[in-house]
Order: structure tokens, then sequence, then C-alpha cells
């Protein structure tokens, strides 16, 4: 009986201890383009959670397409918090109940920490000319960009196409028909903002990368810098990066404060220079300024000034039947 009492309690003590050491783990799931950033902002996090709290905790991520890892998300897998580059992959969460209906409100600026904008990357010496849009629809230029049907990069890229024709003075049917020359410029539609830029670098197809300005740093990462040269077109678009809690996943597993301190810390000083350095554009105006070499001033326009919103805006261009199913079967 000693025996046994003994045993049991060794174990006790045993599942006490495991209980008491068990490390919280986290799951990101994120656009395609941010996995650098989120590796290095991952460190920092997990670092200032330790100073903080006294407790360990680990962060995991998944990287895919922005709408593919949303309808990932929708149909079971585990995050804990989602960090996208639309607000419709959001807004389709919330309207599944994966994420609250309020996920807008539940942080800083629309629960948008950070922003990017839509720029070219071109080969080295920029053997086309192309200075700006117009030069998209040269009959000689090939253009490698996403498919909006499943990724935020490519919706973006659209929209910024499409706006800045707008922004130019121009009307939605002179919108569209600079839209319909330019697909025909488009030889392959990426599944996302890396595969992308492996397209355009890999397999050496296309002269220019329509993609976001936080893939320049990536680029220069990884294939060495002077590989492209970077465009800044006279205007585009504003593309906020909207997060939110998984509350199937938090509340299952407890772990709805560690979500909050992990999306809380996108806001802090330390978050924003970390995006800063990875060319993603800052909330804060003071950390933004301190980069300006590499946030060249661009003539912004947001969805709201010309598709209403971004529902909208997802069900005019890029649903079954919309016309960018219009616009890419008839450009071809």
């Amino acid at each position: 009986m000693k025996k046994l009492l003994r045993n049991t309690a060794s174990a006790l003590i045993l599942l006490w201890g495991q209980q008491a050491f068990a490390q919280t783990t986290l799951l990101n799931v994120s656009y395609d383009v941010a996995r650098e950033f989120y590796k290095d902002f991952n460190t920092a996090f997990v670092a200032d959670y330790k100073k903080t709290t006294g407790k360990d905790i680990k962060i995991d991520q998944s990287h895919a397409g922005s709408s593919a890892q949303a309808r990932a998300v929708n149909d079971g897998l585990a995050a804990d918090v989602v960090s996208m580059n639309t607000t419709t992959d959001v807004e389709f969460l919330a309207n599944t109940g994966v994420v609250s209906k309020d996920w807008n409100k539940q942080f800083a600026f629309d629960a948008s920490p950070t922003t990017s904008t839509m720029l070219f990357l071109v080969r080295r010496g920029n053997p086309k000319g192309i200075k700006d849009w117009d030069d998209l629809l040269k009959s000689d230029v090939k253009i490698v960009v996403v498919n909006p049907k499943t990724g935020g990069n490519g919706r973006m890229a659209y929209l910024a196409a499409w706006g800045q024709v707008r922004k130019n003075g121009g009307t939605d049917a002179q919108a569209q028909e600079f839209v319909t020359k330019m697909y025909k410029n488009v030889p392959i539609l990426a599944k996302g903002g890396r595969d992308a830029t492996s397209i355009f670098l890999q397999r050496n197809t296309g002269d220019v990368l329509i993609t976001f300005e936080s893939e320049v740093v990536s680029v220069n990462r990884e294939f060495g810098e002077g590989k492209v040269d970077v465009i800044h077109p006279s205007s585009s678009i504003v593309a906020e990066n909207p997060v939110a809690i998984v509350n199937r996943t938090v509340d299952k597993k407890g772990t709805r404060e560690q979500a909050r301190a992990y999306l809380d810390f996108l806001y802090s000083d330390a978050g924003q220079e970390i995006a800063a350095k990875h060319a993603i554009r800052p909330r804060s105006q003071v950390i933004q300024d301190k980069y300006k070499d590499i946030f060249k001033p661009i003539q912004f326009f947001t969805v709201a000034d010309y598709f209403g919103s971004f529902s909208e805006a997802q069900k005019v261009h890029f649903n079954d039947g919309g016309l960018f199913d219009k616009i890419y079967t008839t450009g071809k």
C-alpha cells in the first residue's frame, strides 16, 4: 500500500510539474509574403512576453495566399490569430462565425496595425523602361501578378490598377478598359505573393511583377540585392493588413489572453519598427518618418474612395461571374 501511495504521489508530482511548465503555443495563420516579417516579429514577441510575464510561449506560423488561408481556417485549421492582407478575408471569417462580428473594433485602426501598397519590381536596369501604370499596357511587356481569386496580393493589384485611372479623373468604364488591356499582358496568374516572386525570379518569367511594397526586402534577402529595380508608381492603393482573434481556437485552448497580447505587440514601438524594417508601413508616423528612405512618397487612394468597401469590391469584381472573370476571359 505504501509503495502504491508513493507511486501515485510521484505520478501526481510529475503531472503537476508538466502542467506548471507547459508551454503555450499560438498559431498565426497569415498571408504569403509576410513570413519573414513574422519570423522576426515572433522572436521579439517571445522575448518580450518572457520578460513581462516570466512565461515561455511558442509561435507557429502558416503562410499561403490570403484567401486560401481564410478558407483553411474556416474549414478547421486551428489558428489562434489570423493576420491577412485584405479585410474581405477576415470579413469572410466573421460572416461564418469564426471571428467576432466586431473584429475590426477590437484593436486600433480598424484592427489593421500596418499597411502596405502596390508597386512594381522590374529586372535590373529596367530594360522595358517601365515608370508608371500606363507602361504596363505596352505590347512587349509581360506582367506577373497574383490571381485575385486566391490572394489578397492579386486583389490589391487589380484594385490599384483600376483606382489609379479613377484618381486621374477617369470613369469606371475607362478603368475597366485599362484593366482589361493590362490583363492581356498577364501570361500566368500566380497562386500567392511568394509564388509570383518565384515565377518572376526563379522561372525568369515576365518583365514586371506587381506586388506589395514589403516584397522588396524579401527579394533582396533571398535573391541578393541588385536583382531587381523598384518602381514606385505615381499613385497606388492603401492596403490595410487586418488581424483578428479566432474565437473557436482560443476558447478551446484557453489562449485568448496570449492571443490578444500577441496582436497588441504589433502596435508597440518594437512591433512597428520591425514592420518598417520589412518595408511594411507602420501606423506610427514617428517610426514611418524614421524610415523615409524606404517609404517613398506616393499619391494614395483607398478602397472606399472608388469601390465603396471591400465587400462591395468583392461582389462586383471578384466573386464568380464578376468583372474579373469577364475581363480575364476576354483578355485572353
